[in-house]
């Protein structure tokens, strides 16, 4: 039997400065920012996340692509 992987949903996170540790290194948390469309090319995700990394007040550190996919047996 063939397994066939259906696009499922795709969300964008953001690694944000959130303050820093007991060694004064810095700690982050994530924004995630869902609904973003199947289809997105990965240039236009990162130039999305530019464009929010510049209104942001902290600093930024990693963009992460998220896909979740279901996968089918037919």
């Amino acid at each position: 039997m063939a397994v066939s992987k259906v696009a499922g949903t795709k969300s964008l996170s953001i690694e944000v400065q959130s303050g820093t540790d007991a060694s004064g290194n810095p700690t982050y948390s994530k924004k995630s920012f869902s609904n973003i469309r199947t289809d997105a090319a990965v240039q236009n995700a990162y130039d999305v996340a530019e464009a929010i990394k510049a209104v942001l007040d902290q600093p930024t550190s990693s963009y992460f692509l998220n896909s979740a996919s279901t996968l089918v047996n037919a």
